[in-house]
Formats: structure tokens, sequence, C-alpha cells
């Protein structure tokens, strides 16, 4: 256990924790949709699809569009997707501080474990300067049983790190995530800045989580239990 830190590890997700990515990527997809007959705002889109894998979505797309979503058609949103985030993406705001502190309080014992698929991952936390944190230890929901919510990638970035999960912590930033670190067992942190990226406070809150904070550079802090009223302790 570190000195200051009351977590053996800490596991963060990726999109909108580490990385302004939402925006980007549902931009794409709602340009895709259309094109198959599925038109919504840029606000829409977000608030159907954030914090969800689009392949877990099939049926959904499917139901608005009338045609299946093909092993091609993902291919192409991959690639328009891979191409708007290498030439637009920004790191989350003290996201670069906050995981190199945690980092060196832990000894290294940090994951990135995320809901997207490895390609889009690695290349996200290289562009942003943060893959030299995580090398051989990003986990993608894409290679596990299950997608969040439910905990599979959770479990298996505690498991390669030799962590029981229950002296976790998960960083989130969607119900949908935040339900996944809870189900492991994890003690999870809630990242609710505002916007159409993130759950709202509330949302979190409803969900289980241990606390909400609105500022990345303030992880540090909370994690050890020095700012307990970011936005309120869960529940309060």
């Amino acid at each position: 256990m570190s000195a200051s830190l009351p977590f053996d590890a800490v596991l963060f997700d990726c999109d909108g924790v580490l990385v302004d990515s939402e925006p980007i990527t549902n931009r794409v997809l709602r340009d895709m949709l259309e094109e198959l007959g599925w038109v919504m705002t840029l606000e829409e889109c977000m608030a159907t699809f954030v914090g969800k894998a689009v392949k877990d979505e099939a049926a959904q797309i499917e139901a608005h569009t009338g045609q299946p979503l093909t092993p091609e058609w993902m291919a192409a949103f991959r690639e328009r997707r891979n191409e708007a985030l290498d030439r637009e993406l920004q790191v989350v705001p003290g996201a670069l501080p906050a995981v190199h502190a945690v980092h060196a309080q832990l000894g290294g014992r940090i994951a990135c474990a995320s809901g997207a698929d490895r390609i889009k991952v690695e290349l996200q936390l290289a562009k942003v300067g943060l893959a030299a944190y995580f090398q051989n230890r990003i986990f993608s929901g894409h290679e596990t049983p299950r997608s969040k919510p439910f905990p599979d990638v959770y479990l298996a970035a505690a498991r390669a790190l030799g962590v029981d999960p229950r002296r976790c912590a998960v960083v989130e930033d969607t119900v949908t995530g935040a339900r996944a670190g809870i189900a492991a067992g994890a003690t999870v942190f809630g990242y609710s800045p505002g916007g159409l990226s993130h759950s709202s406070a509330a949302a979190l809150r409803e969900a289980g989580v241990a606390q909400v904070f609105v500022d990345m550079a303030q992880l540090p802090a909370v994690l050890a239990g020095q700012v307990s009223h970011t936005l309120g302790a869960a529940g309060a």
C-alpha cells in the first residue's frame, strides 16, 4: 500500500477520463448513422452513445436504420474515427500531472481499463503523451467476455496487476463504467466536470460512486481522502 494513497492500484477508464474523445467519436458516428438514414444532432448522438461501445448498440442502430450493422461498416467507422482522433484529440485537462503523480505514488500499479477497442485506446494514449505510464497495462472490453457495465475488464486489470479488486480505485466518468467498477468490488470515483461527454454528478451518485469530483488535477488528493467536497460525497 502507498503511504499516501489508501489503495493498492488505480484503474483508469480512458474516454472522458484521460482523453477528450467523445465529441470527436460521436461526430463521426452521427455522420455515418445519418448516411444510413438515422438523423440526429450531435447532442442527441452523445446522449445516446456516450459510455457505450457502438458494437453493443447494434440492435438499436438496426432498428433506426433498417439495415444490418455489418463488419464492413464497423471497420469503416473505426477507420474514420481513428483518423479524426489522430488529428484532433486532446488530453483531459489535469490528466497528465494526475497520472504522473498516481503512477509515482503506487510504484507503477496503475492500468487503463476501457470499453473501447485496443487500437483506439493505444492510439489515444500515445497521441496525448500518456502511453509510457500504461505500457503492458492496457485492457479492452473488446477482449473480455462481457463489456461494461459488466466488471470483466476491471477484473482483468486487477488480476494482471496482482491486486485484489477490492483494494483498487477506479476512475470513471459514466454510469456504465461506474457500474462496471462497482461490480468488480472496487471503490469508484466519478469525474463529472459537466457537459455531454460525461454522466452528471447526480447520475454517478445514483450509480453508487464513492465520490464525485470536477477537476482531474485534484485526483491524487481525492484518492488520498484530502478532498471530500469537490461536488460532495456520494449521497450528499
